[in-house]
C-alpha cells in the first residue's frame, strides 16, 4: 500500500517538525506544504521538509490523505471552511492548536457541524523559536500529545491520528476538550503570560538596559518563553480567556499575599510558601527533566 500523502498547512516549528519526523520514520509519502508566507515555503522546500508547496489551502489539500492544520488558533475556522469542499472523502484532518474548545467551535461554525474525520489534537512540545528553520526531527520524542475527539469523531480517524503521533515518538492521551483547555491554561498559557508581562514591565523601566545587562541564568530560564511567537500567543490567550482570566486574577491575589508577607516581615509564611512550592515541583517533575 502506498504511504499516505501528508499536507501541512502552516509549515513552522510544529508543522515542520512533524513533517520532518514523519518522513524520517517512513510514516508518509509525499509531503505538501502550505502557508501565506511563500518565503517560508521556499525555505521548507530547500531544507527538504516538504516535497512541494501551494500557497492556497484549497489546492494544497487536493489528493491528501492526512491534513494537519498548524496555523494560529484564530485562523482555524477560516482555513477549515476553505479546504472543506476540496478534501478527499477519506481524508483525515487534525490540528495542533493549544486551545481545543475554540477550534472545535470554529470548525462547527465554518461548515455547520464537526466533520466525522476531523480529530482535534495538541502536541505538548515546542521551543521559544518559530519558523521552519527551527523545526527538527525528534521534537516530539517522549512528549505528550493530547487528542480531544468529540462525539462526532470517527473512531477510525482518531486511530489514524493517534498512529501518526505515536509514530513520531509522542505519548498520546485523550481528554475532554474543556478539561484540556483548563489544564493548559494553568500549565502553559498562564506561564507564558507571566513571562511576557515581566519582560515587558522591565523593558519599560528607565533603567532597563542595566537590568537586562545583569540578568543571570534564572531570569533567562524563566523568561525564555517570552521569545515565542506573539501572534500565536495572542490568539491562544484570547480564545482561552474564559479559563485563563480567573487563574490570572487568582495569581495576582497570591502575589499580593506575598507582598504583604514581605512588608510585614512574616518570614515563616514566606518559608512555608516556598517549601510547599519546592516540594510540589520536585514531586511532579521527578523523572521529567
Amino acid at each position: 500500500m502506498d504511504r499516505p500523502r501528508l499536507c501541512v498547512i502552516g509549515v513552522g516549528l510544529i508543522g515542520g517538525s512533524l513533517a520532518r519526523s514523519a518522513r524520517a520514520r517512513g510514516l508518509v509519502g509525499e509531503i505538501v506544504g502550505c502557508s501565506r508566507d511563500e518565503g517560508q515555503l521556499r525555505q521548507a522546500l530547500a531544507l527538504g521538509v516538504i516535497d512541494r508547496y501551494q500557497t492556497q489551502p484549497e489546492a494544497a489539500v487536493a489528493g491528501a490523505d492526512l491534513v494537519v492544520l498548524a496555523v494560529p488558533v484564530g485562523a482555524m475556522g477560516e482555513i477549515y471552511q476553505r479546504i472543506h469542499p476540496h478534501l478527499e472523502p477519506t481524508a483525515v484532518v487534525t490540528d495542533v492548536g493549544s486551545v481545543k474548545g475554540a477550534v472545535i467551535d470554529q470548525v462547527r461554525e465554518a461548515v455547520g457541524a464537526v466533520p466525522a474525520r476531523f480529530v482535534p489534537g495538541h502536541p505538548i512540545a515546542g521551543t521559544e523559536k518559530s519558523g521552519v528553520a527551527a523545526s527538527f526531527d525528534g521534537l516530539f520524542d517522549g512528549r505528550c500529545t493530547i487528542l480531544t475527539p468529540v462525539p462526532e469523531s470517527d473512531p477510525a480517524a482518531t486511530a489514524q491520528v493517534r498512529a501518526l503521533w505515536t509514530g513520531v515518538g509522542a505519548q498520546v492521551v485523550e481528554m475532554d476538550p474543556r478539561r484540556h483547555d483548563e489544564v493548559l491554561a494553568a500549565t502553559s498559557h498562564l506561564p507564558h503570560l507571566l513571562a511576557y508581562g515581566l519582560v515587558d514591565m522591565l523593558a519599560r523601566m528607565e533603567e532597563h538596559r542595566e537590568i537586562f545587562r545583569y540578568a543571570a541564568g534564572g531570569f533567562r530560564d524563566f523568561t525564555r518563553i517570552a521569545s515565542s511567537d506573539p501572534v500565536m500567543w495572542r490568539d491562544i490567550c484570547l480564545h482561552n480567556r474564559a479559563a485563563i482570566v480567573p487563574l490570572l486574577r487568582r495569581f495576582a491575589a497570591e502575589l499580593e499575599g506575598l507582598a504583604r508577607d514581605m512588608e510585614q516581615g512574616r518570614g515563616q509564611a514566606l518559608h512555608e510558601t516556598f517549601a510547599r512550592a519546592k516540594a510540589a515541583r520536585d514531586r511532579y517533575t521527578q523523572n521529567q527533566e
